[in-house]
C-alpha cells in the first residue's frame, strides 16, 4: 500500500500569533505529520464588511461578522515567511491554502508541493484557473458540493494543464464539528469509482477514529484540524483535536496501512512457520500389517503435517501398505 500523506491542519488555530504557529509546527513534527497547513487570505478580498458568521463561528468567537474575525486571524506576508522558514528548519512540509488571487500569487514563492482548493472555493473559477496554471499538483476539497460541481472543477484544472493523476480529491463534510450521521464515509469509495482519481479525506469531526476509518476505505491523504488548546477562543478550536489525539491518529493510520496489506490471498511468513505444526498428515489409527489395505477405519489425520497431507486422504484409501505400521505411525506409500 502506498504511503498515506498526513496533513496537520493548523488553519487559523494559531490565533493570529506567530508564537502559537511555531508551537503548532513543533507539535506537528513531533506527532509525525508530513505537512502542516495554514491559511493565507486578505480579509478585504475574501469577505464583505457585513458578511454574517456561521453558527459555529458565532458560538466560538466574540466577533460580530466574518470580516472582523478574518482581520484578527489573518497572517501578514512577513509572518507567513517566518512560518515557512521555521517549517524548513524543523524539516516538515509547509502548505497554505489561498482564499484569494493575491494570496495565491504570494504563495508561489514558497514552491509548495501542493496547492489546496478549499471546499468553499470549488466554484471559484478565477482562483481554480490560476492555481492550475501555476502548480503541478492540486488538492481539491469537496465539502458542500455534488458530483456535477466536482467534475466542473476537475474540467477547469485539466483544461489549464493539470494532469488528472496530479489531482487528489478530498471527501469532506463542511460542518464544524461534522455530525457523524452526515460523514458518509462511503463517499470515498464512491468518488474513487466515479472519478478514477486519488481520493483523500478532510476530517472535521472531533474523533480520532474517523480518519483511521477513512484510511481503511482507501483514502490516500488525511487532513485533520488540530489545536494546542481546545479552550482557545476561535472558530475551529472546538472542532479540532489536540496534539496527543493527533499522535493516536497517526499511529492508527500507520496500523491500518500495515494491516490492509495487499490484494493477494496467500500464506504469510509467520503462517508458514506454523503450517506443519497445526496442519495434519495421514497416520495409522491402529496397527496395520504389510499388504493390508488402507481404509477409513485404520487411518486417522493427526498433527504435525510431516508426511502425506490430509488433503490427499481419498488417494491413499484403498492402497496396500508396503510395510507394517504401528499405531499413530506416519503413513508413507
Amino acid at each position: 500500500m502506498k504511503k498515506i500523506i498526513i496533513i496537520a491542519e493548523a488553519g487559523v488555530n494559531h490565533c493570529g500569533k506567530l508564537s502559537i504557529a511555531k508551537k503548532m509546527i513543533d507539535a506537528a513534527k513531533k506527532f509525525g505529520a508530513d505537512y502542516i497547513k495554514f491559511q493565507t487570505f486578505n480579509p478585504d478580498l475574501l469577505s464583505t464588511r457585513n458578511a454574517k458568521l456561521a453558527k459555529y463561528q458565532q458560538n466560538n468567537t466574540k466577533f460580530f461578522n466574518q470580516y472582523s474575525m478574518l482581520k484578527k486571524l489573518s497572517l501578514t506576508e512577513e509572518v507567513t515567511k517566518k512560518i515557512f522558514n521555521y517549517c524548513k528548519k524543523k524539516k516538515i512540509g509547509f502548505l497554505s491554502t489561498a482564499f484569494d488571487l493575491q494570496s495565491a500569487k504570494f504563495l508561489l514563492k514558497f514552491k509548495m508541493d501542493y496547492a489546496k482548493i478549499p471546499s468553499g472555493e470549488i466554484t471559484n473559477f478565477p482562483l481554480i484557473k490560476f492555481l492550475a496554471k501555476n502548480h503541478k499538483k492540486i488538492i481539491l476539497s469537496t465539502g458542500m458540493s455534488n458530483l456535477k460541481e466536482i467534475n466542473w472543477a476537475i474540467k477547469i484544472l485539466v483544461k489549464n494543464n493539470i494532469k488528472r493523476r496530479d489531482i487528489t480529491i478530498l471527501h469532506c463534510t463542511s460542518a464544524y464539528p461534522a455530525p457523524i450521521d452526515e460523514l458518509n464515509l462511503n463517499g470515498i469509495k464512491y468518488l474513487k469509482k466515479k472519478l478514477k482519481l486519488e481520493i483523500g479525506y478532510s476530517d472535521h469531526t472531533t474523533s480520532i477514529l474517523t480518519p483511521i476509518i477513512a484510511t481503511s476505505l482507501g483514502a490516500v491523504l488525511i487532513e485533520k484540524h488540530f489545536t494546542l488548546n481546545k479552550k482557545y477562543r476561535g472558530p475551529d478550536h472546538k472542532s479540532s483535536i489536540d496534539e496527543g489525539e493527533f499522535l493516536e491518529v497517526v499511529n492508527g493510520i500507520n496500523y491500518v496501512k500495515q494491516a490492509l496489506g495487499s490484494f493477494i490471498k496467500k500464506s504469510t511468513k509467520s503462517e508458514d512457520k506454523n503450517k506443519k505444526i497445526v496442519r495434519k498428515s495421514i497416520y495409522a489409527y491402529e496397527p496395520i500389517k504389510k499388504g493390508e489395505r488402507f481404509t477409513h477405519k485404520n487411518l486417522i489425520t493427526l498433527r504435525p503435517d510431516d508426511g502425506i497431507s490430509s488433503m490427499f486422504w481419498e488417494s491413499v484409501i484403498g492402497k496396500k501398505a508396503k510395510k507394517n505400521f504401528s499405531k499413530h505411525e506416519l503413513i508413507k506409500t
